[in-house]
């Protein structure tokens, strides 16, 4: 694989992926819920579909189920698939296209119900389109994210591109969850939306034009079996404690944005004030990160992002059990400036998660001549989706069952000072990553 070492490129690079995952925010946060009427008291007509139900409630949250559970199993047998791929276009470029050619009819046809009403059919339709969608997502972003250890010629470039990325992942996060609302609310239904946003799935065919794959650089690739692949990636020991650790930020990072609503809704605050302030700043304080790891290593610089992050955590707690003592005006200055302290670390911990397992994918390869970026994306993955399950699936359900919602922030910065003392036993090709070496 030809290096990507211009910057304006890497750039380009970073950014072919947020197209995509806009769709899928879209399809999960949006669309799912649009077959349904219920929970929907203003704008339905336009929140919906066609203002009415479309699937048998009780079936379709189990085919959701079904499709999600089937999201986090295939990531393994699809990352092998990935990693194993020969061709003459490029196996990148191949999985890639055979991911996103079928990802975006089957969001296409998510938006065609078979019939006009509640059915079995539509039920089932949309089940199957949903599964195919999810399947094929995750082979087309599984693939993309293990090209970063193949284009990335320095441990610079890798934290470079990784932090154009999640300045994206922060871009579309915003496009999703401000601007959506914006458009329903003034009468566009949400599928016109969904088909408004459906163009920006075409930076993920910036891939196929940037990638310059060498067919006999890549006969020097050892292929591995799935078995192998997994048990490669599972003796990987300093991957498997990022692992662990990073699980721990999974946790406090899902909890913040699955509750934050919640913490707020009693405070009458304007929430797109609130995370305003933590996502606008976002893509200047990822430079201070950066400047960081370039001075300190990747260790020191996720042991800042999260100290600042829960101190952020702390003030958004004081700013929740203070709401009935302070005016308005100071309770909303309390919360931007607990958004502040959040926007200093959030956009970091995106870019942790794929510059890690991208340095050590390289290390792997650079070893043993095993290519397995793919499997260590995939085996991340289903780290992520058990604790963003514990996120929001027990604890966050056990906070609002039992009226607890305001220890939420205590939690989450219980959570990130664990995965900070745990970072101290980061082996040194973690520890010091990133870190440019000081020139006499």
């Amino acid at each position: 694989m030809k290096k990507i070492t211009d910057k304006k490129k890497l750039v380009l690079y970073g950014c072919s992926g947020m197209g995509v995952n806009m769709l899928t925010l879209i399809v999960g946060s949006y669309l799912c819920s649009a077959l349904l009427v219920g929970g929907f008291d203003e704008h339905v007509e336009s929140w919906t579909y066609l203002n009415k139900d479309l699937v048998v409630a009780g079936i379709w949250a189990v085919l959701v189920f079904l499709a999600k559970a089937l999201d986090g199993l295939i990531d393994l047998p699809l990352a092998s698939f990935a990693d194993r791929l020969n061709t003459k276009f490029g196996r990148r470029k191949t999985a890639i296209v055979i991911g996103f050619v079928p990802m975006v009819l089957s969001y296409l046809l998510f938006l065609c119900p078979i019939t006009s009403g509640e059915s079995i059919v539509n039920t089932i339709w949309f089940g199957v389109m949903l599964c195919v969608f999810y399947s094929c997502y995750t082979l087309t972003m599984l693939t993309f994210y293990a090209t970063f250890s193949e284009v990335c010629e320095t441990e610079q470039d890798t934290v470079f591109l990784s932090n154009v990325k999640s300045v994206c992942d922060v871009v579309y996060f915003i496009l999703g969850f401000a601007l959506i609302p914006v458009f329903v609310s003034i009468g566009i239904n949400v599928r016109i939306v969904a088909l408004i946003f459906l163009p920006l799935s075409l930076t993920m065919l910036i891939p196929l034009f940037l990638l310059k794959e060498d067919s006999d650089g890549e006969k020097n690739i050892r292929t591995l079996t799935l078995s192998e692949s997994m048990k490669t990636a599972f003796k990987n020991k300093p991957f498997i404690y990022w692992m662990f650790t990073s699980s721990m930020m999974t946790v406090g990072l899902q909890l913040f944005l699955g509750g934050i609503n919640e913490l707020f809704s009693s405070t009458g605050l304007n929430m797109t004030v609130v995370m305003a302030s933590s996502f606008v700043p976002v893509p200047l304080t990822i430079i201070l990160y950066n400047h960081i790891v370039k001075r300190k290593g990747l260790g020191f610089a996720y042991r800042y992002i999260l100290s600042i992050f829960s101190i952020g955590m702390i003030v958004m707690y004081i700013c929740n059990v203070t709401s009935d003592s302070l005016s308005k005006l100071a309770l909303t200055m309390v919360a931007i400036l607990g958004g502040i302290f959040v926007s200093f670390a959030i956009g970091s911990f995106f870019s942790v998660t794929y510059t890690v397992p991208t340095h050590l994918a390289q290390r792997e390869l650079e070893r043993s001549g095993k290519g397995i970026a793919s499997m260590l994306f995939a085996v991340q993955g289903v780290f992520e989706g058990i604790a963003s399950g514990i996120a929001t699936g027990f604890i966050l359900v056990c906070l609002k069952n039992y009226s607890k919602i305001s220890l939420l922030p205590i939690i989450v910065a219980v959570c990130c000072m664990t995965a900070f003392c745990m970072s101290f036993a980061f082996s040194g090709e973690i520890a010091y990553m990133g870190r440019e070496k000081e020139t006499k």
